[in-house]
């Protein structure tokens, strides 16, 4: 992939690593580079049903609903994730992604970019019964765990490749129990006339339990959401440095800049709790 190619697929990034990732607006970004390390220490700080409103900013139906039911449905969707996490690893006796999926039947293979790419792309499941996951920008993220901060804040427990793995096993099994999973049952009420009933799920509720669902099983101690940035990071510093801002104050986080010291700044009700 040339220079030119890259810089056209991240003006701005439409898809990334799970689900969609957009930087703001439709010009390309202008933002503030921050170390990495310093990305990674504040995303790993916010709690993970504070990942509500950047998760439902990606989402087609995102007017339709309110903060407060926002947060809700996260909290649900992250329930079931976690629920059906458990659920798997029960039934195989084991939490490796690599290893469950293999146990599934399903075709893990590990290409280094997409076939005729259009977008930023890291992973993905195809139905019935692939993962793709895609080596490029795998190994840019492992270049950046040795970078400052990054050891600490990610801690030694992330393997990228089985993340990855983990949030794609979501959906095949999400595809294997979609007449009852959750995710897949709850819809809501679109316009229609009153003698028409017009009920559409919610895309984004099944990125939000797939999160949950790797991140139960990888048993990782913050959201997988903080590999959005870190990874998108290994292609352009500012546009992740521009998810991060997007990230910390849809959290209600102040973005620290990189001659800012110290812990990332709180609302004043935050720090008051």
């Amino acid at each position: 992939m040339t220079k030119e190619r890259l810089k056209q697929l991240l003006k701005p990034i439409a898809d990334g690593l799970f689900g969609e990732q957009r930087t703001r607006g439709n010009e390309p970004p202008h933002y503030t580079v921050r170390p990495v390390g310093m990305i990674v220490e504040d995303l790993c700080r916010i709690p993970d049903e504070d990942w509500a409103l950047y998760a439902f900013a990606r989402e087609p139906l995102n007017g339709k609903f309110n903060d407060e039911q926002r947060r809700e449905l996260t909290r649900q969707a992250m329930a079931c994730g976690r629920e059906y996490a458990e659920k798997v690893a029960a039934q195989y006796g084991m939490r490796d992604p690599e290893k469950l999926a293999a146990r599934l039947g399903l075709k893990v293979d590990f290409p280094d970019m997409p076939q005729n790419a259009e977008r930023v792309l890291f992973a993905e499941f195809r139905v019935p019964d692939k993962i793709h996951v895609y080596m490029d920008g795998v190994r840019k993220g492992r270049a950046l765990l040795g970078e400052p901060g990054v050891p600490h804040a990610l801690t030694g427990q992330l393997d990228i490749v089985k993340l990855l793995i983990g949030h794609e096993l979501f959906h095949y099994v999400e595809e294997q129990y979609k007449k009852e999973i959750w995710t897949r049952t709850y819809k809501i009420e679109l316009w229609a006339p009153k003698f028409l009933h017009n009920r559409s799920t919610v895309g984004i509720l099944g990125e939000i339990a797939a999160m949950a669902f790797t991140q139960e099983l990888n048993r990782l101690p913050y959201s997988p959401y903080v590999m959005d940035a870190f990874l998108v990071y290994g292609y352009s510093p500012e546009a992740a440095s521009g998810l991060y801002e997007e990230m910390m104050e849809r959290a209600g986080r102040t973005p620290r800049l990189p001659q800012d010291g110290g812990p990332a700044a709180l609302p004043d009700a935050a720090q008051q709790a």
